[in-house]
């Protein structure tokens, strides 16, 4: 986002000032560096959570401040999954400096262009070619000592909920009737129960271009904290099915392909047959599609930011996709008429 002007009655980055004023000596001593005066701090971006993240730019060096409030964010899975992924040689902002208690954390910066900043139907190939790569490299991190949540049936079903109890009691002002119960609930059986079968593994989450950074070593990764253990095709299936920006399904085939041939030389547990491991991205998306939806309207009904909201139409888009190739997913076709009727 661009540079914008620092609200001086903002007592939260007044705060996070002082505290990496404190803490700069020390990061300068760390980085080999030699500035050691806060200038000014610059916003460099916001999401669709309680974090801000801002930018201090020195002659030598530039640092992102995390600025996570309490009791809305934790930054503890930040750091641990930061650990976690740069020990396995993926690429991620080195936590200089942390205040657990107060949601402070002083990161290394990963460049200022994000991947969805640069996309484009020439570089495309080249470029999921390394997401593809650093994906596998997650998937392959040991989960033995990790100790993250599990991506269970409980947390499979609360996400599906967001679709009900909030784009359709919110954003359409219905509620299902007993029919359109029934269609829901078969469709979250259908949903969940290829999830749970899959092989379990790293999972990132939101591993999509907007997350991906354009750096040195390429790509950078940013957004991990809410990372779990879970179905291996969540995140190359949210890689190509983002909220901001479609490819043409032969593309992203080609994709799912590239990423299944890797996945098996690396000995990582995907189904032996490419069409099985397409069922599954396929079921696994419109999880999160409908997940996502859910999420959206929320953002907007509960948190004031209705610009979200524009980009249902892509997950409907993406939706109608699948279910005209799985019959497994009439159920959920039956119910989408229903409710546009």
């Amino acid at each position: 986002m661009p540079n914008q002007p620092i609200n001086v009655d903002d007592s939260r980055l007044q705060e996070l000032t002082h505290w990496f004023a404190e803490q700069l000596p020390h990061i300068a001593q760390q980085a080999g560096f030699a500035e050691t005066s806060v200038n000014s701090l610059q916003p460099a971006s916001s999401d669709a959570s309680f974090r801000r993240y801002f930018r201090w730019y020195s002659a030598t060096s530039d640092l992102v401040l995390m600025d996570a409030p309490p009791p809305q964010e934790d930054c503890r899975p930040f750091v641990k999954i930061a650990k976690l992924l740069a020990e396995g040689g993926l690429h991620v902002p080195k936590v200089w400096a942390e205040d657990l208690s107060r949601g402070f954390l002083a990161l290394s910066d990963l460049g200022t262009q994000t991947w969805l900043d640069v996309l484009t139907q020439d570089n495309a190939d080249e470029l999921f070619t390394l997401a593809i790569d650093a994906l596998i490299g997650m998937q392959q991190i040991s989960m033995h000592n990790a100790q993250l949540p599990e991506y269970d049936e409980a947390l499979l079903r609360r996400e599906l909920q967001l679709f009900p109890d909030w784009y359709v009691a919110h954003a359409l002002g219905q509620s299902f009737t007993a029919e359109q119960q029934d269609w829901w609930q078969q469709t979250c059986d259908v949903l969940v129960n290829s999830a749970l079968k899959q092989a379990k593994v790293f999972v990132h989450r939101d591993y999509m271009p907007r997350n991906l950074m354009l750096s040195e070593p390429n790509p950078g990764i940013l957004d991990f904290q809410d990372a779990v253990y879970g179905p291996i095709s969540y995140d190359i299936t949210s890689l190509f099915k983002d909220a901001f920006i479609s490819w043409p399904e032969a593309r992203v085939t080609d994709w799912l392909q590239e990423y299944w041939r890797k996945a098996r030389a690396c000995e990582l547990a995907v189904p032996e047959r490419f069409e099985d491991f397409q069922r599954d991205s396929d079921l696994m998306g419109a999880q999160r599609h409908l997940k996502v939806i859910g999420i959206f309207a929320r953002i907007c009904h509960r948190d004031g930011k209705p610009r979200y909201l524009n980009d249902v139409p892509r997950f409907f888009t993406y939706l109608q996709q699948v279910m005209a190739r799985r019959a497994e997913l009439e159920p959920l076709a039956q119910l989408l008429t229903s409710l546009s009727k």
